[in-house]
């Protein structure tokens, strides 16, 4: 005889700003490819009910051209699993309206180039191109690659 399966329980998702250091120590404990960034904007945590499922972490673009004032830059977004169904485009749209409230006019973020990028353009970003990759190490200036080198993905959004 087959016991019926439970119902499971729905999840009771809910955006919450964090702190940098707590935004950091989940990247750092969960992401699959990056170590957190150096600094942030602001940060926006998604709980399920008391417990941190995924962060996403804003700050000014990474890319000096980019850097305009008005451009705000998704640096780093996680997911503690996958069963957190639109986790990340919960965290991408409260980054998109914290931006907004703020005065930015445009967001940007990167993926690796065999990431699909799916939850972005359910969210309304465009793909913009694909960047040619490569060290931030110089001789001028040394530097120890911390994540991926090789290509990736330019997605950006305006905010109306």
């Amino acid at each position: 005889m087959r016991l019926p399966l439970e119902d499971p329980q729905p999840l009771t998702l809910e955006n919450i700003p964090i702190s940098f250091k707590e935004a950091k120590n989940f990247i750092d404990q969960h992401h699959r490819h990056c170590v957190a960034p150096h600094g942030h904007k602001f940060s926006v945590g998604l709980w399920d009910t008391d417990v941190l499922v995924g962060v996403a972490i804003a700050g000014l673009p990474i890319a000096r051209h980019n850097n305009d004032g008005f451009t705000l830059e998704i640096t780093r977004c996680c997911l503690k699993s996958s069963i957190y169904k639109n986790g990340v485009s919960r965290l991408i749209s409260s980054i998109y309206q914290a931006g907004k409230a703020m005065g930015y006019r445009r967001i940007v973020t990167y993926t690796l180039d065999e990431e699909s990028g799916v939850s972005l353009r359910a969210c309304g970003f465009k793909l913009e191109g694909l960047s040619k990759g490569g060290s931030w190490n110089s001789a001028a200036r040394p530097r120890i690659d911390k994540g991926p080198t090789g290509p990736k993905k330019k997605w950006v959004k305006q905010i109306s």
